[in-house]
């Protein structure tokens, strides 16, 4: 009787068979730490063929995805600390966990309260370990790119109370958005002309406000 390997069991012994002694050089040579953009960028190319309506694209990047998953589980099962199963399970339970409105008998009208009850789990999970959240700013990838953590920082403020909700009349944006996109964009033109860089400008001036914000809460 011929054992029928499913399509994830194979790429989990593929990847299994690349790091093996006489496997792929290159493979061989990797770690966590070496990896650790490849994903960055397979999230972009998925977002671009998203974007393009290409869906036999869209399949083969999420593919290219699901590799940088499947490589830092090998990784760790060598290590001996988990792999793909592990990973799989943690995901389920969190996803069942989080979802009390559908899975438990927690109520949830609209998604407002979804996403609060999401966020009052995911605190509950992360107290008394040293990923606790002290702050409502807590939690924001501190690799996102500046106008993208700018974003997230004013949506938490924001949620928090710690900035207004509504922009006050004299800071009110333009009605046409495409008018703010080419502000933002004249903006990096110019500091690019004067040698600096838009990203670490707004960089720095996000960690001083953050510092304020954090300031702010504290007292």
């Amino acid at each position: 009787m011929n054992h029928q390997v499913t399509p994830v069991q194979a790429v989990l012994e593929i990847m299994s068979r690349l790091r093996a002694p006489d496997g792929c050089p290159w493979d061989k040579e990797q770690d966590h730490e070496s990896l650790k953009f490849h994903a960055v960028e397979e999230v972009y190319e998925l977002i671009d063929a998203i974007e393009a309506g290409d869906d036999h694209e869209m399949q083969e990047e999420l593919g290219d995805l699901l590799l940088q998953v499947v490589f830092h589980c090998q990784l760790a099962k060598e290590r001996k600390v988990f792999d793909f199963n592990a990973v799989c399970q943690t995901l389920a339970e969190k996803l069942t966990r989080r979802h009390p409105h559908v899975f438990g008998d927690t109520k949830a009208d609209d998604i407002d309260e979804v996403w609060a009850n999401w966020e009052k789990i995911k605190r509950t999970e992360k107290e008394g370990t040293h990923l606790e959240r002290h702050s409502a700013m807590d939690g924001i990838p501190k690799h996102l790119p500046a106008l993208q953590y700018a974003e997230k920082l004013a949506k938490k403020a924001r949620k928090a109370k710690l900035i207004p909700l509504e922009t006050p009349p004299s800071n009110k944006l333009p009605e046409d958005p495409a008018l703010l996109g080419e502000s933002l964009l004249e903006l990096a033109m110019d500091a690019q002309s004067k040698g600096w860089s838009a990203e670490a400008l707004l960089r720095e001036a996000i960690q001083k406000k953050e510092k304020e914000l954090r300031d702010v809460e504290s007292k």
